[in-house]
């Protein structure tokens, strides 16, 4: 009876085990390799600084309350709150202590498309990696070189407050095992370049859905309900529906829309407001082409 129980505790601790390890390899950090990152060529620093306001970098990396050209200095310590916990964004300008200035290509590619640290690490999907993973090696390779141009800030944010078990880093591992990819988040049959630019604008660089589509209990986007709307993740309000059935927008043409990003006015003269003002600063740099492209892109996805 006694060697049974043994046999049965040994079996149990094996199984446990072998568990563990499974599910460590499944869920393990997944850099791309230093190969993946050679032999892009040199970086066109012009593309990077549109790549740089396409992604919004800004918004969340520079100081809070900065203004004007202040913005460039990515200093972080913007506090996010969420469901999880608070987040501190950290310094990502390009001092070689503070911020990501001795990173390698490698190393920013990485945390950019895979969200993984340099020290080998899961990030927190608050950086939207989830949405980045879509961006060409190109623009990555063309973005760095653009944010070594920026100034140094030696400012260090305080570390993230998050209860347990949203402290676990290895857990990550789980959450992108369940959400985590590359594919597009809607089909869109027979689109011509034009859409096509626009997918790529919002679903990657723009990241638009991470606001602005509702999330399941663990964070991860509920795929079915892409940009119809969401409670804001601070807390306050809602992020709006954009797509073609919304309230918001359903109305509006694809120049009203292309000229909204632009101008930040809509087509009743009202003006951008709460946290969409400074994503609507952030986009106005980029070329009216693209600006059309978004608005292309958004009368194409499915109705909400």
């Amino acid at each position: 009876m006694f060697r049974r129980f043994i046999r049965f505790v040994l079996c149990l601790v094996g199984v446990v085990v072998l568990g563990g390890a499974v599910f460590y390899l499944i869920t393990a950090p997944n850099p791309l390799p230093e190969s993946h990152w050679a032999n892009l060529g040199a970086p066109d620093v012009k593309n990077g600084e549109m790549v740089f306001w396409a992604g919004g970098c800004v918004s969340c990396h520079a100081a809070p309350g900065a203004e004007g050209d202040a913005k460039l200095t990515l200093s972080g310590g913007l506090a996010l709150k969420s469901p999880f916990g608070t987040f501190h964004v950290p310094n990502i300008s390009s001092d070689e202590q503070a911020g990501i200035g001795k990173w390698t290509l490698a190393q920013f590619g990485n945390a950019m498309k895979r969200g993984v640290a340099p020290d080998g690490a899961h990030l927190y999907p608050s950086f939207p990696y989830a949405s980045y993973s879509r961006v060409s090696d190109k623009d990555i390779n063309d973005l760095y070189a653009y944010m070594k141009t920026l100034p140094k800030s030696s400012n260090v944010a305080p570390p993230h407050e998050l209860p347990f078990p949203f402290n676990i880093r290895l857990a990550l591992g789980g959450w992108k095992f369940l959400y985590f990819n590359d594919s597009p988040r809607v089909v869109l049959a027979n689109a011509d370049d034009k859409v096509k630019r626009g997918q790529y604008l919002v679903e990657g660089l723009g990241h638009c859905g991470e606001c602005h589509t509702p999330r399941d209990a663990l964070g991860g986007l509920k795929p079915d309900l892409w940009l119809a709307g969401a409670p804001n993740p601070e807390g306050e309000g809602t992020i709006p529906n954009i797509t073609p059935g919304s309230k918001a927008i359903g109305e509006w043409s694809e120049a009203d829309i292309a000229n909204y990003l632009e101008t930040g006015f809509t087509p009743d003269f009202d003006s951008a407001g709460g946290s969409m003002t400074e994503v609507q600063q952030n986009v106005a740099h980029l070329p009216k082409a693209d600006l059309e492209a978004i608005a292309a892109y958004l009368k194409a996805v499915p109705s909400r």
